[in-house]
């Protein structure tokens, strides 16, 4: 079979490139994670979390002083809601009920009646437990989708497979780890729906891989080559297109959510770019590596 691809870029013959630049950014993640760790919100750390709302506008400042005058001087709190009535303040310690106090009569003695509030507290054994639960779902996702693989295709799609997507998921955690972004639930939540849009993007090119191995006899890895490289061709339209729709709706989300949803947002839109770049620069070529390296059949002769 043959396959036009004089005027297209050749993702196979840059693929070194790419796996070094994945490779560098593994590395980098790893020191970022040993140097600065993750910035962990109150659901992985013991703390108390505050949703204040006052009933009228409020602004930045005006919630910074009243923390203050309750006695806490580092507590950065976001103003959210309708119209910037809702103040939320994360506590790096688990609060007394003097403390909760305090921060209810300062709001109390502004804004009245109109304030309520809603605590909830993360204790350390808690945190500890959701920590441990959201590392089980990652690894429990990874290997779900490494035997789907398996069984849908052979085991060197599943390895191609499961390396990529645990890259992506890894490149989120670094780029959270190198800027020191908030790590809490949504953002696991956001590592796992990665894993799963990930998986998709592949799915599709090995399926077209499958399907011209099928229907062709390629006797030198020049020739897997090319045609490894034609099918990221033939379907880079369709991954384009599924990853366009979603990456549309992540960066609304993003620029027009609230507060409390721009970090998940940010986490989707890292990971969708992630994901359609390792479908087609890490995964396929990795195929071919692991392909490439297997023994020819040799034919038994009749006696």
């Amino acid at each position: 079979m043959n396959f036009n691809t004089k005027i297209r870029f050749d993702f196979v013959k840059h693929s070194k490139k790419f796996f070094w630049f994945s490779g560098i950014m593994t590395v980098l993640g790893i020191i970022s994670l040993l140097v600065f760790n993750l910035n962990y919100g109150v659901d992985f750390k013991a703390g108390t979390n505050m949703d204040i709302t006052v009933g009228q506008s409020i602004t930045q400042t005006q919630a910074d002083d009243l923390l203050k005058q309750a006695g806490f001087e580092d507590v950065t709190p976001t103003v959210g809601g309708n119209n910037g009535d809702r103040v939320s303040a994360r506590f790096d310690e688990v609060l007394n009920q003097d403390q909760v106090n305090a921060v209810k009569k300062a709001f109390t003695d502004t804004y009245g009646d109109k304030a309520s509030f809603e605590v909830n507290v993360v204790s350390p054994d808690m945190a500890q437990e959701l920590g441990q639960k959201a590392i089980y779902a990652v690894i429990i996702a990874s290997v779900a989708i490494m035997l789907y693989v398996i069984i849908r295709f052979e085991w060197r799609f599943s390895v191609a497979a499961i390396v990529a997507i645990l890259y992506d998921a890894f490149f989120v955690v670094t780029l959270f780890s190198l800027f020191q972004l908030e790590v809490d639930l949504p953002f696991i939540a956001a590592v796992l729906t990665t894993i799963g849009y990930s998986i998709n993007d592949k799915i599709v090119i090995f399926d077209r891989i499958r399907e011209n191995l099928r229907f062709g006899k390629y006797k030198t890895k020049e020739q897997l080559a090319e045609m490894v490289n034609a099918s990221i061709w033939q379907t880079m339209a369709r991954n384009l297109y599924t990853v366009a729709a979603v990456l549309v709706v992540a960066i609304c989300l993003f620029l027009f959510g609230s507060e409390s949803i721009k970090l998940f947002a940010l986490a989707k839109i890292i990971g969708l770019a992630s994901g359609a770049y390792s479908s087609i620069c890490v995964a396929s070529p990795l195929w071919l590596v692991l392909k490439s390296k297997q023994k020819p059949k040799v034919a038994v002769k009749p006696k």
